[in-house]
């Protein structure tokens, strides 16, 4: 019902749920998508929480997922990441893990090595998060046409 967009999605109550699994786990990862804009306040309606999972944690992030996994995390080798996981915690979370350098190469890219490189780190909730940059995800949403999302993004800027 969420994903047909029939009721809201609470993808705070989602986030929170997972930094509360993932607190005090030694887990490199990133929130990014939507919801990254989301929780630098942007006005933006986020249809999940997205995370990056890299040095291998796909696996970790499973087992701290596994009464709410949808999808079991499994193995995507030869593309652009190397996992790929997806939960229900009152929202729907996906993650990818292992991000590798073929995210950055057709394009500007906001969860590829070059963004993770760049990430910038906010403060929500008293959490700190690590979130893609908001050049590259206002790139993004130009090459995807998302028009109202570039301009709420350019004000940010």
């Amino acid at each position: 019902l969420q994903a047909a967009d029939l009721q809201p999605v609470p993808w705070e109550k989602c986030l929170l749920a997972v930094l509360e699994r993932l607190n005090g786990q030694n887990l490199n990862w990133w929130l990014v998508g939507s919801c990254a804009l989301a929780v630098r306040g942007l006005p933006v309606n986020s249809h999940d929480v997205d995370l990056v999972v890299q040095d291998q944690g796909s696996i970790q992030m499973s087992a701290l997922l596994l009464d709410t996994q949808v999808e079991p995390v499994s193995s995507s080798r030869g593309w652009i990441w190397d996992w790929f996981g997806r939960c229900f915690l009152h929202a729907r979370l996906e993650w990818v893990g292992d991000v590798n350098d073929q995210a950055d190469q057709n394009g500007p890219c906001d969860f590829g090595l070059i963004a993770q490189s760049r990430s910038e780190t906010i403060q929500w909730r008293g959490y700190t998060l690590k979130v893609p940059p908001l050049d590259l995800q206002l790139a993004v949403s130009e090459q995807r046409g998302l028009k109202e999302r570039a301009a709420l993004i350019r004000a940010a800027l």
